[in-house]
């Protein structure tokens, strides 16, 4: 097999020449390090090598026979802790103190069990605070489209890494966008499961007021589809769990939808849109009509409310407050000067000034506001009730790097305010990479299903990526 033409290949398509005999999991990994060597000077996107941990599993005997046997996967450095393997969430603080996680966590232990070799982690932002890739602990990564822009976060190092061909797919999470912006500024699938599908256990029992959830980013919508397969369920002790699907998620793939009630939100007073985002969500309806589907310019009223970044902002602080707390506990430090980014210590400030009572009504306005946002789909198939709402992911193709790091929150907010409303709400969203700007700029689309139905947003997805399909654009960066 031409290494070349791995590059290009998804991870269902290289675990298949493992199955067939055509390659073994050695040879895909080594090819695998040959292109981060060659590709990641160029983007930044690779921050950890796990190049000796990849051969010597590669070797093994005891390799897991699962679907994705011998395929090498890239974590994100911030979740999925492995055992003896370093995290360092972006931060200085856990990098110069070389910290290693004690123990698997449970997605580490079904990535392993679905075959996968971890290879190395991905760059980014300090503890995912930010929707562009951008840390001072290693610098930017840089967009394989156009290495001056930005691309996206918090699973920027991933999607980069994907959208160069270094892997098939990495590892990604998503608190507000984190799976779905990146995918979108780097022109891949990137689906956010339900809240409780994934689970964060043994060290978290949810993140960040529940908005958290885990999974990876793709090239295609069947390795989404495949991979949610191997790492749905949920463990012993998890608060909640997403209702089991009709049929594995695999099998919904080239399913008919049927004819589904879709909506649209590009814009309102509080989210401006780039013409080029209208453009897209714009031409994304008009092939989904041209599909069958009824479309047309409604949205949940939810969205014209106005105080959903306090709440999830009071919310994210608490966190970083603990977090913080519990880095300083693991290392047996407390942090110094430098040691954090100026934003990540003054939002832990803001968490730390808040009272339990305050958390707690904090809590209760995120509940609540999930409740009326859902309410604007029908609770299942056939009910009255919307289907599917459209929305671009970010408000404006990739802009250029430095232009959002350390700019004031309204301008963070503005970017990308599309995404976050359906972490609060729990619902399952997917990214797809259905339109590319004047000059050549991925512009993703985001697609939002109902509480626990992934099945339905792979279904549609499968159709989309049939009618219009985006596997042969490779970025100038590419292995």
């Amino acid at each position: 097999m031409n290494r070349s033409d791995l590059a290009r290949m998804d991870a269902t398509a290289q675990a298949g020449l493992i199955a067939s005999g055509q390659s073994s999991a050695s040879e895909l990994v080594e090819a695998a390090i040959e292109r981060i060597e060659g590709v990641n000077p160029e983007i930044n996107a690779v921050v950890t090598e796990l190049f000796d941990h990849a051969r010597a599993e590669a070797a093994s005997s005891a390799l897991p026979d699962g679907p994705f046997r011998g395929v090498p996967l890239l974590l994100k450095d911030l979740g999925c802790h492995v055992a003896g393997i370093p995290v360092y969430g972006g931060t200085r603080f856990l990098r110069d103190r070389a910290w290693v996680a004690p123990t698997d966590s449970v997605l580490a232990k079904r990535f392993r069990a679905a075959g996968f070799i971890f290879v190395g982690k991905t760059n980014t932002p300090e503890l995912g605070l930010s929707p562009t890739t951008e840390p001072d602990t290693f610098g930017p990564t840089r967009n394989p489209w156009n290495p001056d822009r930005i691309v996206g976060g918090s699973s920027g190092g991933s999607a980069a890494a994907v959208a160069a061909g270094l892997t098939p797919l990495a590892h990604a999470g998503d608190g507000g966008g984190s799976i779905r912006n990146p995918a979108g500024a780097c022109g891949l699938v990137g689906l956010k499961p339900s809240r409780g599908r994934t689970s964060l256990g043994p060290g978290k029992g949810e993140g960040w007021a529940g908005c958290v959830t885990e999974h990876v980013v793709t090239r295609s919508v069947r390795d989404a589809a495949a991979v949610l397969d191997c790492v749905a369920g949920p463990a012993p002790g998890d608060p909640y769990h997403a209702p089991p699907p009709a049929r594995p998620f695999a099998e919904e793939l080239g399913r008919a939808p049927g004819r589904l009630r879709i909506g649209q939100f590009i814009h309102n007073e509080f989210t401006p849109a780039h013409p080029e985002s209208v453009q897209a969500v714009q031409a994304t309806a008009a092939l989904l009509g041209e599909l069958g589907h009824h479309v047309d310019e409604t949205y949940p009223e939810a969205l014209d409310e106005s105080h959903l970044g306090e709440w999830t902002s009071t919310a994210v602080s608490a966190s970083v407050a603990h977090e913080i707390s519990q880095m300083e506990a693991s290392v047996g430090e407390r942090a110094k000067e430098g040691d954090f980014e100026p934003a990540t210590l003054a939002m832990a400030d803001h968490g730390r000034a808040l009272s339990a009572a305050e958390y707690v009504a904090n809590l209760d306005e995120l509940h609540a506001y999930g409740r009326r946002l859902r309410s604007w789909w029908a609770e299942e198939p056939g009910a009255d009730g919307y289907d599917i709402l459209i929305t671009p992911t970010m408000a404006e193709p990739a802009p250029p790097i430095g232009s959002i790091k350390g700019a004031e929150i309204d301008c963070i907010i503005r970017l990308v305010p599309y995404t976050m409303p359906y972490n609060v709400s729990g619902q399952p969203a997917i990214g797809l990479p259905l339109h590319w700007s004047e000059d050549g700029l991925p512009v993703g689309i985001q697609l939002v299903s109902r509480y626990g139905e992934e099945g339905l947003l792979i279904r549609l997805a499968s159709q989309l990526e049939a009618a219009l399909p985006w596997h042969e654009r490779i970025p100038p960066i590419h292995a």
